[in-house]
């Protein structure tokens, strides 16, 4: 079976960690662990978010009175991908010995009049008392919204539309190699309309939605989104939280899930399971193995009443 998994940027960076390398370092064994078994069973690729790592780039830039203007977030998200790519092919190098890894920085276009570059939702960087946040907003011209235990930065996050090197993935995974790609989403760009000529774009793509887009042009049987809980809650954090266990596309769309937590991993199992047939899951990623084998997760499953 060919698998797409999503791991959530928190996976090497958890809330409340220092953003050292070694607590990096650390958090990755745990990500290896996870997926070490399911890739002795399966064609694996792995994307992974970039929040918080592209936050730290971000601020370390714009203090560095080396440079005349702060990296813009299209290069920052390249270095991420280089970084996290990195940190997980060495530990899935030790873990799968003899199998082939590779890790591809990857490319995403995006439209050039998305409206989402005119409404910033994305989260990038670390949590701030509100006081923080609103200083650092002034002096550094950032949007930011509150998120659930204080205030973050937000960035535009533009759909991802076409993927430039699925080609390559595709060969990649035809050989044999467990492919890590798209981290952040990939490195956001447009195209010039009549010469095809990109231009990076000051965006941060949800990497959701381009694993369910790259695991619907890898013509991927599962789409496996990793993150922090069990599983989908209905009514998270109210009295009335209730786990979600299965679901179909439109059953996940009427949960109403915020744009800046659930909601893109919802959409992005639905979008997948919706235009290919396939299945998608949601779950903790120390129950990977388990969610693929029906044991954990919330499972999406196409609507077989649909003609």
């Amino acid at each position: 079976m060919r698998i797409v998994i999503a791991l959530g940027g928190n996976a090497l960076l958890h809330r409340g960690e220092r953003p050292d390398a070694a607590v990096q370092e650390a958090n990755i064994d745990r990500v290896t662990t996870a997926i070490a078994a399911l890739a002795q069973e399966h064609e694996i690729v792995i994307t992974h978010g970039n929040g918080p790592q592209i936050g730290l780039l971000a601020v370390e830039s714009a203090a560095d009175p080396a440079l005349s203007t702060p990296y813009p977030l299209d290069l920052l998200g390249a270095q991420t991908q280089g970084m996290i790519g990195s940190l997980l092919a060495r530990t899935l190098h030790d873990a799968l010995p003899g199998r082939r890894i590779a890790a591809l920085v990857t490319h995403t276009l995006v439209r050039a009049d998305d409206p989402a570059f005119d409404h910033p939702t994305k989260f990038v960087g670390q949590v701030y008392p509100y006081e923080v946040a609103s200083t650092l907003a002034r002096k550094r011209g950032w949007h930011i919204a509150a998120d659930t235990t204080g205030w973050r930065r937000v960035v535009p996050s533009p759909a991802p539309e076409r993927i430039l090197e699925t080609d390559t993935v595709h060969e990649l995974l035809n050989s044999g190699t467990l492919v890590i790609c798209a981290g952040g989403g990939g490195v956001p760009g447009t195209a010039d309309q009549d010469t095809g000529a990109l231009t990076g774009a000051e965006a941060v793509i949800d990497k959701d939605l381009t694993a369910a887009l790259l695991a619907e042009d890898l013509k991927a049987d599962f789409l496996l989104i990793l993150t922090d809980v069990p599983c989908v809650y209905a009514g998270y954090g109210t009295p009335d939280q209730r786990p979600v266990l299965g679901a179909t596309p439109a059953e996940l769309r009427r949960g109403g899930f915020p744009d800046g937590s659930m909601g893109p991993k919802t959409e992005a199992a639905a979008r997948f399971v919706e235009r290919t047939g396939g299945l998608a899951a949601i779950g903790s990623l120390d129950a990977a193995y388990e969610i693929v084998h029906g044991r954990s997760g919330t499972l999406v499953r196409p609507d077989l009443t649909v003609a």
